[in-house]
């Protein structure tokens, strides 16, 4: 069964290649063709996966899946959210993301967060379907760590005492929000597809 996995990322497409198996074709965007950027305008985590689901579905009739992933802080009334990746502002990098995120929370002693993706898939006939992983943890006081991206250097998951970006990739990939929603939809298409 072929499925587009709407993303240009090859790390992410890899991974999941590797947990998919052989039960199934993943083709990433590139392989069909289409390298713009997907419009990702919506308010939460739910409508930007769909919206890039459907974005892709409609143009070729291919079941698609696409992930959106936010960081929800508690005192930040779950913010950066859905602007997880543009927090600082268009254009603006990891760094600046984390560096706006600390000075936010310099004063705050509850530092609790988590980590959040969804994942929408369009199945053949258009059927909706959306999977959830979540991770809880604490924002730390200053960025430690080399490996990984984004939020990970301030990011402790729950029962740690270090970041994801102190952590190597195989223990945090076995972990992460990304990979508990990425094994639910998996589990999903084994059930219904083979």
């Amino acid at each position: 069964m072929k499925i587009i996995f709407a993303t240009n990322n090859k790390h992410k497409l890899e991974e999941i290649r590797k947990m998919a198996g052989s039960g199934f074709q993943l083709i990433s965007l590139e392989e069909i063709g289409l390298t713009g950027e997907i419009p990702e305008d919506h308010d939460t985590l739910e409508e930007n996966a769909l919206g890039k689901a459907k974005y892709i579905y409609d143009r070729t009739h291919i079941p698609t899946f696409a992930d959106d992933t936010g960081l929800e802080v508690t005192v930040l009334n779950g913010q950066p959210g859905v602007l997880s990746a543009r927090y600082a502002g268009p254009g603006k990098n990891d760094r600046e993301n984390m560096q706006k995120l600390l000075r936010k929370m310099e004063n705050e002693t509850n530092r609790s967060a988590r980590f959040r993706t969804v994942i929408a898939y369009i199945q053949p006939g258009g059927k909706e379907v959306l999977f959830e992983g979540i991770i809880n943890g604490q924002i730390s006081t200053e960025p430690k760590g080399k490996a990984g991206f984004g939020y990970d250097p301030v990011f402790i998951p729950d029962g740690y005492h270090t970041t994801f970006a102190e952590m190597t990739p195989d223990l945090k990939n076995s972990i992460s929000h990304r990979y508990m929603a990425f094994s639910k939809f998996i589990a999903y298409l084994k059930n219904t597809c083979i």
